[in-house]
């Protein structure tokens, strides 16, 4: 039998509530989506490709997809270290409560308790590995399609060219987007180690500062055209 009380179970669900209603509601609902910056920047993206059809030289472009990459690839990297570690924490729980036990105010789980909470926290960080290596794939597929737009007047089909290029950007844009947020709310989930009260404060702090960031922020307001 698992040592959850209900504490624990309420603050497991503000943690589900937060992260996967958060993710639904803005990747789902269109007429919020639209409002985020996430959305802004996808549409800059349709413009870079749509402006890189007049160059003949394309080498910046691909400088920048690379950067795109190499910042995909450095939090992807980080994942496995982070999962590494975590598996070294399920091999030796003892060592793993003794650190949480001399935290002021923690509350040091059980074995079960210990294994889920870890196990969590392995979810969490597979589930960013996947999406960030998906983002990665899909910045090279954008350098691919880059390279094989013809230069020259742009007419209908390079146009159509240039919107699939950035269709393909923007959906790893958003890929890369989720395996950040699951970075965010693994650092939250973190918090349950220590209490499950830590868990509902730093899920509520970070479902607050990714509203903020998104929606509220000075960048938003500065790429939406209303800085």
């Amino acid at each position: 039998m698992l040592a959850f009380t209900l504490l624990d179970w309420s603050a497991l669900a503000i943690f589900a509530g937060c992260w996967l209603g958060y993710s639904n509601i803005v990747d789902r609902v269109p007429r919020i989506r639209r409002a985020s910056v996430i959305a802004a920047m996808d549409e800059y993206r349709r413009r870079w490709m749509r402006a890189m059809l007049t160059r003949e030289n394309r080498i910046a472009d691909m400088a920048a997809i690379g950067n795109l990459m190499n910042s995909t690839s450095f939090l992807a990297t980080t994942s496995i270290f982070i999962l590494g570690g975590l598996v070294a924490l399920l091999g030796a729980p003892d060592l793993g409560r003794r650190v949480v036990a001399s935290l002021p105010y923690a509350a040091v789980p059980d074995d079960s308790s210990w294994e889920i909470k870890i196990g969590l926290l392995l979810l969490i960080f597979v589930n960013a590995f996947f999406e960030l290596t998906w983002a990665l794939r899909q910045f090279n597929y954008t350098s691919i399609l880059v390279g094989g737009i013809p230069c020259g007047k742009p007419d209908g089909q390079a146009m159509a060219l240039a919107d699939m290029a950035a269709d393909v950007a923007n959906r790893a844009a958003r890929h890369f987007n989720t395996g950040l947020r699951s970075y965010y709310f693994g650092l939250a989930a973190l918090a349950w180690v220590v209490h499950p009260l830590a868990l509902i404060a730093t899920s509520l702090f970070v479902l607050r500062e990714l509203h903020r960031r998104e929606f509220r922020s000075a960048l938003r307001h500065a790429v939406a055209g209303e800085g």
